[in-house]
């Protein structure tokens, strides 16, 4: 709505595909993508240990101070090759995903903004929505054996004022 360019530094986990938020700037410097930058969350720098390699963008944004801070835990950090989007496919896919589902679809009036409504899609992006890599299961959720019974009733919850619907089975 403002027309400014705003830059989010996220983590994706390759195997449960589950995506952590680390930052949302409008300038994206070099101390903002070092050391003095984003902390992994909290949730994120428990698991931080088995963590062995971080892909990484290949932009000037992010610096080497950024490699440092992940060098330093042990994980090796790999930059895809010049002009290779398919070598970051997760990452983009994720991008996409939400830019199609929420973004394209709502005005965004600041950082705060872009923040708050970025966190509440993670949530239903890690725990409802289904990713056919796992069985059609939600990074944080568990894939239902089998279909509900016919007189199961269900409710419908909105997310994002109606742009996002999410079902669950009523008691």
């Amino acid at each position: 709505m403002l027309l400014r360019r705003l830059y989010v530094l996220f983590i994706i986990e390759l195997a449960t595909r589950r995506v952590h938020i680390l930052g949302v700037t409008a300038n994206p410097t070099g101390a903002w993508g070092g050391p003095a930058g984003p902390q992994p969350a909290h949730d994120l720098a428990e698991r931080i240990g088995q963590v062995s390699f971080l892909i990484r963008d290949r932009d000037a944004k992010v610096t080497d101070g950024f490699d440092v801070v992940f060098g330093s835990e042990g994980i090796r950090v790999l930059r895809p090759p010049v002009r290779a989007p398919r070598a970051n496919a997760f990452a983009e896919r994720w991008v996409g995903t939400v830019r199609r589902e929420l973004l394209d679809r709502m005005l965004i009036v600041g950082r705060r903004h872009l923040e708050t409504v970025l966190t509440g899609y993670v949530v239903h992006y890690n725990q409802h929505r289904p990713h056919r890599a796992l069985g059609q299961a939600a990074p944080l959720g568990v894939a239902s054996a089998a279909a509900p019974p016919a007189d199961m009733r269900v409710v419908r919850l909105d997310r994002f004022g109606g742009l996002i619907h999410e079902y669950a089975q009523a008691a």
